[in-house]
């Protein structure tokens, strides 16, 4: 989709490892070009309380420990244990973690992030955030109408819709509905790519996914990457987290980012990872997915890891804590990446991408700008909070019913109050009971902070939206939601 016309040949790994496929001049990859994304010594920590009452104590976590990498255009994917740190990494890179207790530099083709990079990339989450009441298009529609600017036709915003309606490949289910827990909808694969369609309105040249093939059967994984990977032949860089994917799936990659602990465990071409463990001391099993062994040899459980401790110990020690063998290991992993030419070569290039230009503290946090208007937005959300009553009649007719009784309750209980003290103590009581009641509109509360993550819409909409549609007498909630 890029309308760039310059092309640069980025030659794939040559070698034959462990039963890799071996690539040949016709497999070379052209890549139009694309965004260079760079991160300089990433270190990321939280505070965290522990212990009770009086004897609770704050301490500071690190997630990330001096992280360096860079992505091109291409796949680009971020493996590593629960809670190695491949979500964090994602979203500093993303720029959606908060600047407190973040350090180091993330560049763009050398030069520093800008403001709206939130705005300009695309980032599909974990957990797809689509409008179950609506079609696939109608949700393609909101989100041009809120990311795209307001200059451009209805016209060129429905080309734009159906053309990436066919690049997805979902012309079939175009116009049937996404789907909920009791509308029958697509299958999780096409509910996947309505997710990404939604991030492509924009045309991002860089796209953020986390763990893209949750949820999804072996089969409809590959096609999901195989769809990312065809994007990324268009020039995209694109950045996902992901867990324990399957031979075929690993091989799409293009490069490969090993996460353990916060630290970095390798960063490089992904086919050359199984020769740079070799030379590590640990040698993939025949016919083990290589995915899995990397995550074996992490964890300290891959038969190679045990074969290891016997060459360097003479027998293994069967009675080493689990927890402190493992912590050994990543920092032994941890230390040999430092001293491996692959860092080495990364320094070097990470230097020439910075030329000396590192971004000022919090640069890609200040206040960005929205492409279309508060009223715009306000009308576009309100339109899609009116299809979904249409859409889900049933749980708006419940919710219409409690409401009536609970107010004829609460009414008669408080009736013909008084205007003193006590009367006034009632009152608070049921002010603070109403604001626990829950919303009908539980998917939007869920789409609408996730979206607000990257910028499309105005801080302010939420609150107008409750007030005008979800909640007429309750306000002070929607600070609550505000703040997730």
């Amino acid at each position: 989709m890029s309308s760039s016309n310059d092309q640069v040949s980025i030659p794939m790994s040559q070698r034959n490892i462990n039963g890799l496929p071996k690539k040949t001049s016709k497999d070379v990859k052209v890549f139009t070009e694309g965004a260079v994304l760079s991160f300089h010594n990433i270190c990321y920590r939280v505070k965290v309380k522990s212990g009770f009452l009086l004897g609770r104590k704050t301490v500071e976590k690190n997630i990330l420990t001096n992280v360096n990498g860079i992505m091109r255009p291409g796949l680009n994917a971020i493996l590593g244990p629960t809670g190695g740190g491949k979500s964090s990494l994602l979203d500093v890179l993303a720029a959606r973690k908060d600047p407190h207790g973040l350090s180091g530099d993330v560049l763009i083709n050398g030069a520093v992030r800008p403001a709206n990079f939130k705005c300009n990339s695309g980032y599909v989450v974990q957990d797809d955030v689509v409008m179950g009441t609506l079609t696939v298009r109608e949700n393609l529609q909101f989100s041009a109408a809120l990311r795209l600017p307001t200059t451009m036709t209805n016209h060129e915003k429905n080309e734009r819709i159906n053309k990436i309606i066919q690049e997805l490949g979902l012309e079939k289910v175009a116009d049937s509905k996404v789907g909920t827990q009791f509308i029958r909808g697509v299958s999780g694969g096409e509910r996947k790519r309505t997710s990404i369609g939604m991030e492509l309105i924009t045309d991002p040249s860089v796209l953020f996914l986390d763990e893209p093939t949750t949820g999804l059967d072996s089969s409809t994984a590959n096609a999901v990457l195989l769809l990312l990977k065809r994007m990324s032949k268009q020039g995209r860089t694109i950045i996902f987290s992901i867990h324990q994917p399957r031979y075929s799936i690993f091989k799409l990659f293009d490069s490969l980012t090993l996460l353990a602990s916060g630290r970095l465990m390798f960063h490089g071409p992904a086919q050359e990872a199984l020769e740079y463990f070799a030379s590590a001391g640990y040698q993939c099993e025949p016919y083990n997915n290589p995915a899995d062994f990397f995550l074996d040899v992490i964890n300290g459980d891959s038969s190679a890891v045990r074969l290891n401790r016997e060459d360097q110990d003479g027998k293994a020690n069967e009675t080493e804590e689990p927890s402190q063998g493992d912590m050994s290991l990543i920092e032994k992993l941890a230390e040999f990446y430092g001293n491996s030419t692959f860092c080495r070569e990364m320094k070097v290039e990470l230097d020439q991408l910075s030329g000396g230009q590192k971004s000022k503290k919090g640069a890609a946090f200040k206040e960005i700008t929205y492409t279309t208007s508060f009223f715009h937005q306000l009308k576009w959300i309100s339109k899609r909070s009116f299809k979904n009553l249409l859409g889900n009649p049933q749980a708006s007719i419940a919710q219409i019913i409690v409401t009536i009784i609970l107010g004829l309750v609460i009414g008669a209980i408080f009736f013909d109050l008084k205007l003193d003290s006590t009367g006034i103590q009632n009152r608070v009581i049921v002010y603070e009971r109403n604001n626990k009641h829950e919303s009908q509109f539980l998917t939007q509360r869920l789409y609408i902070p996730e979206s607000r993550a990257h910028g499309p819409f105005v801080l302010c909409n939420r609150k107008h939206l409750g007030k005008n549609i979800e909640k007429p007498v309750i306000i002070s909630n929607f600070k609550k939601e505000l703040e997730i």
